[in-house]
This record gives C-alpha cells, sequence and structure tokens, in this order.
C-alpha cells in the first residue's frame, strides 16, 4: 500500500469527521449491459439482492449509507452494533445488506425495515437480523485510502480487513471469480438471492459515484392482462399500462406496469384503450390497494374490460409484483386473458452454492 497514504499523526484522531475519506461519500455503480466482459483483466460478483451500503467506522461512530446518501444506521441498528463492537475501530468498506430467510435472502424482509417506528424496526432486527456482505474496502484501519488503488489491491485489503474481524456473525465476505464462463453460470442461476452478476476492471480504481463497473441481470419474460392504464401527466395520452396475472382464485391481480410506449403509438394506443373503459379492471389486489408498493399516484389508474395481453420483459418479482418497470415486447392477440396466470411465470432459481456460502459462513 502507498506509504504516502498512511496518516503521520502518532494519535489518530477520533469521530467520523476525521476520516479522510468522508461520510457521504457516493459509491461506484454499475451500467447495465446485455452480456458480461470474456477478455481477460475482469473480475466476476454476484449482484446480491438487497441494499447497497458504505460502513463508516471511526471510534465508537458508526455511520450506514445507502446509495441514495440517506443514512441507514436507525433502520439496521444490529449491523451498526455490530460494527462497532470489532476490533479495528476505523474502517469504510462497501457492501450489501441482506436478511437470510431460511436458505435464501429476503428483499421483503429488507422493506419492512424501512418503517418510521423505531419499536417496530428494533423487534425486526432482534426477530430477522441482517447481515452485511462486503466487496469492496475504500479505507483500511491506518487511514490507508484505496479510491486511487486498483481492484486488486483493495480486494486484498479487504481480506486481511476480514480476517482481523475474527467471524463477526453479521458480517460475510462475498465470493468472486476471475473467469467468465464460472461467472455465466452464476447468472443463469441468477434470481431470487442473486440479482445478476457484476464485472469490475481488476486494474481498475474505485471511482466514487461513476458507473465503473458493468452488471447484467438475467431477464425474463411473461404474458399478462392489460388491466388498466394511467395517463401521461399532464396528457390526455396514454402514459403506461397497469399488466394483471389471475391468481388461483381466478381473480385478476395488479402485478406490475410498463411505460415502454413510443409517442408515435400513444394517440391510437389511448383510444383503443377507452373503447375498454368500463371494466372491472383488477379483481385481486389492485393498485392503490394496501401496499409498500402504492404511491401517491397509484390510485390514479382507469379500470378495462380484461380483453389485451401484452408480453413484457422484466428483472425481478418481489411479493409477487415486479419489482420494477417492465418493458412491452408485443402484443398477444393469439393469447386468452384467462391464460396469463401466476403459473405460466418462472420459478426463480436459487443459485444454491453462492447462497449457501454466504448464509453458511
Amino acid at each position: 500500500m502507498p506509504q504516502a497514504a498512511r496518516s503521520t499523526s502518532a494519535r489518530k484522531p477520533a469521530g467520523l469527521a476525521s476520516l479522510p475519506v468522508p461520510v457521504g461519500t457516493a459509491p461506484m455503480e454499475a451500467k447495465l449491459v446485455e452480456d458480461l466482459p470474456s477478455e481477460p483483466g475482469w473480475q466476476f460478483e454476484p449482484k446480491w439482492d438487497g441494499f447497497r451500503c458504505l460502513a463508516f467506522r471511526a471510534g465508537d461512530e458508526v455511520d450506514l449509507r445507502a446509495k441514495s446518501g440517506k443514512p441507514l444506521a436507525r433502520y439496521f441498528p444490529e449491523v451498526a452494533a455490530m460494527l462497532r463492537a470489532l476490533a479495528p475501530d476505523r474502517f469504510v468498506i462497501d457492501g450489501e445488506l441482506a436478511i437470510p430467510d431460511g436458505d435464501t435472502l429476503s428483499f421483503d424482509a429488507l422493506q419492512m425495515r424501512l418503517h418510521p417506528a423505531e419499536s417496530r424496526i428494533r423487534k425486526l432486527s432482534v426477530e430477522t437480523p441482517a447481515i452485511l456482505i462486503l466487496f469492496d474496502c475504500l479505507m483500511t484501519p491506518h487511514d490507508e485510502v484505496l479510491l486511487g488503488e486498483p481492484l486488486g489491491a483493495r480486494r486484498e485489503a479487504l481480506e486481511t480487513l476480514f480476517r482481523s474481524f475474527d467471524e463477526a456473525a453479521g458480517l460475510r465476505l462475498s465470493p468472486y471469480t476471475r473467469k467468465a464462463a464460472e461467472a455465466r453460470k452464476w447468472l443463469a442461476k441468477a434470481g431470487g438471492s442473486l440479482d445478476g452478476v457484476i464485472a469490475k476492471r481488476l486494474d481498475g480504481p474505485y471511482v466514487s459515484g461513476e458507473r465503473a463497473m458493468l452488471k447484467v441481470k438475467r431477464l425474463r419474460s411473461a404474458d399478462c392482462v392489460v388491466g388498466g392504464f394511467r395517463y401521461a401527466t399532464n396528457s390526455d395520452l396514454v402514459g403506461s399500462l397497469l399488466l394483471g396475472l389471475y391468481n388461483h382464485e381466478g381473480r385478476l391481480d395488479h402485478v406490475g406496469f410498463t411505460s415502454t410506449i413510443s409517442n408515435a403509438e400513444r394517440p391510437a394506443l389511448t383510444k383503443r384503450l377507452e373503447k375498454l373503459k368500463g371494466g372491472p379492471g383488477f379483481t385481486g389486489d389492485a393498485p392503490g390497494g394496501p401496499s409498500r408498493w402504492s404511491t401517491e399516484r397509484s390510485a390514479e389508474w382507469v379500470p378495462l374490460r380484461p380483453e389485451l395481453v401484452v408480453e413484457v420483459r422484466y428483472d425481478h418479482v418481489t411479493g409477487g409484483r415486479f419489482r420494477h418497470g417492465t418493458k412491452l415486447l408485443r402484443w398477444r392477440p393469439d393469447k386468452a386473458p384467462e391464460q396469463c396466470t401466476f403459473a405460466q411465470m418462472q420459478e426463480e432459481a436459487r443459485p444454491g452454492k453462492l447462497v449457501r456460502a454466504i448464509l453458511e459462513a
């Protein structure tokens, strides 16, 4: 490690404000691409299905920051306490917050932590404690700043730091491979606990706030009923289609939306949709119902007769809904709406070896 980066003070200053990597440093991000690089010089890591988290420790002070920059320690007090109890008392590390649930990781359990009541958070922190899966080191206990160092050196520093943590119960070291073929095997099993695969240049520095990594997700498709739509903001043209799947009781549940409609398509599509107004829309779970996904706009939708079917591409399902917006691939006039059930959605494979390695560490 570069000697010039070491603190020259005989006595280390206390408090988070003294860290040479300041609280609020933005994490390095990833650019979504279609395929993993095949040339040498890359390191591949699992993209865990959790909350990105930078952890800062200085003496008795600990801070956890989300990718957005918002503080997380209030919502994960058990992780903050665990980091505060470690022998090394100064470091900055990058990782993913996750909550084990049997043989997988639960994104739903993570979202339940974002609750206004401290008593509720404390209860959940005991019932479903979180873990922090580490994959990068930005500053060592000796105040060595590693942002400009290549990934290979940062990984070595991370492994050295992790060994000094003396098998802390809530910490895990994320695995990696430098073989593209192995990373593609991970990707083939993506879903559930594994959100995809991240590719990082071995000789690359940690570029705060920039999309200096690559990420690949396993994408799937599903045929959905158009149960309603929303008008675009300040417009009389369609903005998004609301998607549904029939549950085991034969009721149409709202599962997500797609807004990938070209401007050229919107006038004709709006007329087509408006002819279907007056239908029941969603007869099961509907937009605007009690849900952590509800927003102030979620009640502003137009119910339709369930006659139209679209095929959409999605990346992840959480709690029976598409977690993100979907991409409209094509209309399916050949498919009956009643055929669009939850059963036709692919089962998400569980990358057993990777998850077991994290849960059993």
